[in-house]
């Protein structure tokens, strides 16, 4: 399909509000999009394709396209990483570039330094040294470069994934199970979900295939108190009120109102009675400290760099930075200590983060161990085997985006003793 000069100006001009990375690139182009009426279906396809593929491989792009300006940095990922020929560019060219177009196309790159082949910045790459061979490395910066794919899971609450599978497919979806949740859904492509009848009436929602698994890791049980200490929008809250059958009780504490606010309709489509918001002040709120020592499991999945996640959010790596990482580290010391006084004896805390650097995970979790004997670290894979997952671990769980196909996660599965 031909592109054209309107499609074309349009990305450079989304690329431009988007490469200053003041916002995250998803709200900047909705903003784009709501300010560019004139945009069609097609056009606005192309534009959000473009801006993100050039943010997944943008340090590579920058070396190759050295001094050149922004147009010529979109033309060299349009005609090397999606596939466009010579002729269907043309039309688009200036004098000269369809030359160093040819010759940056040719261009080899196996010899480049690893930073640039895996198109992570370099404080990155030093983080991840300490954790995984050049090899590896390698190949998760390539995995982050693919699109993610679109994960569902089913409210159990609602149906079975047996019979969302057979209604999606019976409306033309192509989709399968996912490897390792026994209630995920992968669909291939983009359909309008947010239109089909198992979404309008809660029997599926978009959730990546590694943050289900963190329900199954927390394993709540009918009747128990559970917290989801960092909810954000919700989403495994929903899940974790679906998996006690809509008995004992979930809150699901947020220090943001407005995430709180997203999960109102999704709680209504849910049809559980057992989830119950809190807007939190931070984690030393008295809404926490009045549940100490009587949560049977809690969740924290922390705030975090997010680089997990580059696949949906490539411009997080040049909006996070290895000082703010740092400070990350501190305010996920803190609320893991918070978190952790909830838990009765004999209860279950996971710790998690959607992100592979070791900062944020074991450094975070083994000193809180050594402060505090009263929790145990129990072996993730065995917790998945108690589940019925077939997901070897070492007793840490790390979920790759080029090995296990999900977002990149880490999860410590902590159990209080006394």
């Amino acid at each position: 399909m031909s592109i054209t000069t309107l499609q074309f100006t349009a990305t450079l001009d989304a690329l431009r509000e988007v490469l200053t990375f003041r916002h995250p690139a998803d709200a900047v182009l909705s903003h784009f999009f709501r300010n560019h009426r004139e945009l069609g279906q097609l056009d606005r396809a192309f534009v959000a394709e473009s801006v993100f593929g050039v943010l997944r491989r943008k340090i590579l792009l920058d070396h190759m396209s050295a001094g050149a300006p922004l147009r010529a940095t979109l033309l060299l990922w349009l005609a090397r990483f999606a596939g466009r020929s010579a002729r269907e560019l043309a039309p688009l060219l200036k004098p000269g570039e369809a030359e160093w177009l040819a010759e940056k196309k040719a261009e080899p790159v196996d010899d480049l330094p690893l930073a640039l082949r895996a198109d992570l910045p370099d404080w990155v790459i030093e983080r991840l040294k300490s954790r995984l061979p050049d090899d590896e490395i390698l190949a998760l910066g390539r995995a982050l470069q693919q699109p993610a794919p679109l994960d569902l899971r089913v409210n159990t609450m609602r149906t079975s994934r047996d019979a969302a599978l057979q209604k999606l497919r019976e409306d033309g979806m192509k989709c399968e199970p996912t490897p390792y949740s026994p209630i995920g859904i992968r669909v291939q492509g983009r359909p309008a979900l947010n239109r089909h009848p198992l979404f309008i009436d809660g029997s599926i929602e978009v959730q990546d295939e590694g943050s289900q698994l963190l329900g199954f890791l927390l394993a709540p049980r009918r009747h128990e108190l559970v917290v989801d200490f960092c909810a954000g929008a919700g989403g495994k809250a929903l899940m974790l009120g679906a998996m006690m059958n809509s008995q004992g009780r979930v809150y699901a504490f947020d220090v943001s109102a407005a995430r709180l606010a997203r999960l109102k309709p999704r709680l209504k489509r849910s049809g559980l009675s057992n989830l119950h918001p809190h807007l939190i002040r931070d984690e030393r709120d008295a809404k926490v400290k009045r549940l100490a020592g009587k949560i049977d499991r809690v969740l924290v999945d922390a705030p975090c760099s997010g680089l997990g996640t580059l696949r949906r959010n490539p411009d997080l790596k040049w909006r996070q930075s290895g000082p703010a990482v740092g400070e990350l580290s501190l305010k996920q010391a803190r609320i893991l200590r918070a978190a952790a006084s909830l838990v009765k004896s004999g209860g279950r805390l996971v710790y998690a983060t959607c992100s592979p650097l070791p900062d944020e995970n074991q450094q975070v979790v083994e000193p809180f161990l050594a402060e505090h004997p009263e929790f145990e670290l129990v072996s993730g894979g065995e917790c998945f085997l108690e589940q019925r997952i077939a997901l070897p671990m070492e007793t840490y769980v790390q979920l790759w985006p080029h090995v296990h196909g999900t977002d990149g996660f880490f999860a410590a599965v902590l159990h209080r003793i006394r």
